[in-house]
């Protein structure tokens, strides 16, 4: 499939969780907006998955991390240890990498443990750190973010993008139901929300197929993706649970998924 030059193109890298499977991979999606690629999490399988989907690590501009579980960051460290190797592809453009309160102090203890292997030449790193109390709001070259402080951990953040011709899509990362998703996610094109178990297994700090609809109807979005999901998701109709409170435009995330939404 093609992209178009213009629009915000998605391409779902993982949509499962820590449970190996060779079908989903961890959580992961790459977003494309003008000239930036945008990696939103980067759980185990990532940089596989971007091979896959004909992109490198050196192409990727920004990191943003919803909160720092392994399933959403486990390939952080082989990230930026790849961009060591030795007369391979070098980075030429700074790597911004964005997350919730913490973050410097996370990555402070990943050094303790892998030193220098893990530090990019000087001006090849930014990290922004986010406001976890509050929403958050900054603009970069070619697009705007917005973020959220969500239920999940401390850190755990949800994010909206807006592309220069104000097209939007927002990343719930891990959340359980709260009011902050739906005023992020009101009436933006995309939202790619977590429903990580079927209705009857619910559990604290996560969503089910009906909650995130409930989500994506008060919010008036128009489109939602379902990702996330656990083994469990795939015994039962995970659609029809969605349809309980939802009835727009619906996908269910699989690997290498491809969306795109025109400019």
């Amino acid at each position: 499939m093609a992209f178009n030059e213009s629009g915000i193109k998605i391409t779902i890298l993982g949509s499962g969780t820590c449970v190996p499977s060779l079908k989903r991979s961890s959580c992961s999606v790459l977003a494309e907006i003008g000239k930036a690629k945008l990696l939103f999490d980067s759980g185990p399988g990532t940089m596989r998955r971007l091979l896959e989907a004909d992109t490198t690590i050196f192409d990727i501009s920004h990191i943003f991390y919803s909160h720092f579980h392994p399933d959403h960051t486990a390939e952080f460290v082989p990230f930026l240890f790849s961009t060591k190797y030795p007369n391979g592809q070098q980075r030429e453009d700074p790597l911004t990498v964005t997350a919730g309160r913490g973050f410097l102090d996370f990555y402070s203890r990943l050094k303790a443990v892998y030193g220098h292997w893990i530090e990019l030449e000087p001006g090849l790193l930014n990290m922004i750190e986010l406001d976890n109390n509050n929403r958050d709001a900054r603009q970069f070259e070619d697009f705007s973010v917005q973020s959220a402080p969500m239920v999940h951990n401390e850190e755990s953040l949800a994010y909206r993008m807006t592309s220069s011709d104000g097209k939007s899509i927002v990343y719930s990362g891990d959340t359980d139901y709260n009011e902050n998703l739906i005023d992020l996610a009101e009436n933006t094109d995309l939202l790619i929300c977590e429903s990580a178990l079927p209705d009857k297994y619910r559990v604290k700090g996560h969503l089910t197929p009906s909650l995130a609809g409930e989500i994506a109807a008060r919010a008036k979005v128009r489109k939602l993706v379902l990702t996330h999901f656990y083994p469990a998701c795939d015994q039962i109709d995970i659609e029809q649970e969605c349809r309980k409170s939802y009835s727009g435009p619906l996908v269910l995330a699989e690997d290498l998924m491809r969306i795109e939404i025109p400019a």
